[in-house]
């Protein structure tokens, strides 16, 4: 077998319709638009959703939900990781040393939750905990501040 005699499978390829190529193509004179009408002029867009004058579907299904414009929006942080941090020789674990961590982005509000085990005792200042993951700390001898 060689690269010049290699061909795709029978019936894989097809010739590309050729459009408005005269009348002896068979797809002359109308070019396949029909005659007359919106779309068979140059420039016809329809609008996304259209359904030839029937209800469309976002307008038939009913509204709903609802977006809180005041909801405040947490970076989670699991105990593990403040475990690891306290193993590193963080006494005091707050923002600052969670954003050098990588683990929250910069100017983002900051959530302590529960999962992972924590035995070191440390202080933990956080915008917000969870009551497991507060539990855990004070069971550990830290404290959890709230900012």
């Amino acid at each position: 077998m060689k690269l010049n005699s290699l061909k795709p499978a029978a019936g894989s390829t097809k010739t590309r319709k050729r459009i408005g190529r005269g009348p002896g193509s068979g797809l002359g004179g109308t070019s396949t638009r029909g005659h007359k009408g919106a779309k068979a002029r140059s420039g016809y867009k329809k609008k996304i959703g259209f359904e030839g004058g029937q209800m469309p579907l976002q307008r038939r299904l009913p509204k709903f939900g609802f977006k809180n414009i005041n909801r405040k929006e947490y970076q989670p942080v699991n105990l593990d990781l403040i475990q690891k941090l306290a193993e590193q020789g963080a006494a005091k674990v707050g923002v600052d040393e969670l954003i050098a961590a990588g683990a929250v982005k910069k100017g983002q509000l900051v959530k302590v939750l529960g999962n992972g085990q924590l035995t070191a005792k440390v202080d933990v200042q956080a915008h917000a905990f969870s009551k497991t993951a507060e539990a855990a700390i004070q069971a550990a001898g830290g404290n959890a501040t709230t900012l």
